[in-house]
C-alpha cells in the first residue's frame, strides 16, 4: 500500500479534489489554540495543516513518508509547525491518551483493519477528546469509483473489509461501541471540479493519483485489458459530470462526518 500511495503526485491530487474537506473537519472538530492534535492518514497535510494554523500541537501521521516533503514546504509556505511521523493507522507509534483531539479524513479508511484502526484512535485520545473522520459514504459517485477500481484491481482476500463501510453508520457505531460517550454523524457532500472538462479530470487521476496509476501499469503488458479500463474509466468521468455545458465538470462525492468524545472513564 506505501508503494502504490507513493506512485504520482498525492498533493497535486489531494489540492485539486478533497482539499477543502481537510477545513470542514477542523471547524466541526473545533481545534484550538494548545491542544494536541493527531492526523491519522495525513497524506500531506489537508487536516494537520489547518488544525496547526487553527493553533494545534500537530503530528501529522502517514503510512507514506514520501507525503511528508510537500507537506513541510506546504506548512513553511503558510507559516506554521507540526511534526511529520511516518505511522501505520493499525498500529500508530503513540502513548495512551496522548492527544485531544485524533482525526482522519479519507485517509484511515484504506487501512485492512477497521476494527484496529477505531481500536488505535480510541487508545491515543484522551479521556474526554474528541475523535473526527471524513469518509466516503457507500452510494453515489464513491461507490462507482470504487467499483470501477475493484473491477481491475488485484481481487482482496475474501471478507476484506472495503473503504466504504466507513461511510455507514452502523458500521461506524460497532466500531466505536460503548467506548464513546457520544457519536454524532453527519451527511455531507463535496464537488470535485475539472476546469478542462471530463478528459482532464480522468487525466488528473492518471498522472497523480497512485491507485490508478498502479492498476495502468498491472495491464501495461495486456494493452486490451488497459484499453478495457480506460473505456470505464471515460465512461465514468462523462457519466458523473453533473456540470452545465460550458462551465467545469462537476463531480459531488458524499461523506459521512464522524464525531466521537471518547468516555471520560
Amino acid at each position: 500500500m506505501r508503494q502504490i500511495w507513493a506512485l504520482g503526485d498525492y498533493h497535486a491530487f489531494a489540492n485539486a479534489t478533497v482539499w477543502p474537506l481537510g477545513q470542514r473537519l477542523v471547524e466541526a472538530c473545533g481545534v484550538a489554540p494548545g491542544q494536541h492534535v493527531l492526523d491519522v492518514a495525513a497524506g500531506t497535510g489537508n487536516v494537520a495543516l489547518r488544525a496547526a494554523q487553527a493553533g494545534g500541537n500537530v503530528v501529522a501521521c502517514d503510512l507514506t513518508p514520501e507525503h511528508f516533503e510537500a507537506g513541510r514546504h506546504a506548512a513553511a509556505a503558510l507559516g506554521v509547525a507540526l511534526e511529520w511521523i511516518e505511522a501505520d493507522a493499525q498500529s500508530l507509534p503513540f502513548p495512551d491518551r496522548g492527544f485531544d483531539i485524533v482525526t482522519s479524513c479519507v485517509g484511515a479508511i484504506f487501512a485492512a483493519d477497521h476494527a484496529a484502526v477505531a481500536n488505535e484512535m480510541l487508545r491515543v485520545c484522551r479521556p474526554g477528546g474528541v475523535i473526527g473522520m471524513i469518509n466516503f459514504k457507500p452510494q453515489g459517485l464513491a461507490a462507482e469509483f470504487f467499483e470501477l477500481l475493484g473491477r481491475y484491481a488485484p481481487a482482496p482476500k475474501p471478507g476484506a473489509s472495503t473503504p466504504l463501510q466507513w461511510g455507514d453508520r452502523a458500521y461506524v457505531q460497532a466500531l466505536f461501541d460503548d467506548r464513546v460517550e457520544s457519536l454524532d454523524m453527519e451527511d455531507g457532500e463535496y464537488v470535485e471540479y475539472s476546469a478542462g472538462g471530463p478528459d482532464a479530470y480522468r487525466a488528473l487521476f492518471e498522472t497523480t493519483f497512485g491507485p490508478v496509476i498502479a492498476i495502468r501499469a498491472s495491464w501495461a503488458a495486456e494493452p486490451e485489458r488497459l484499453a478495457a479500463f480506460d473505456r470505464s474509466f471515460r465512461e465514468f468521468t462523462l457519466r458523473g459530470n453533473r456540470g452545465a455545458p460550458g462551465d467545469p465538470a462537476a463531480y459531488p462525492y458524499a461523506y459521512l462526518l464522524v464525531l466521537g468524545r471518547k468516555r471520560a472513564s
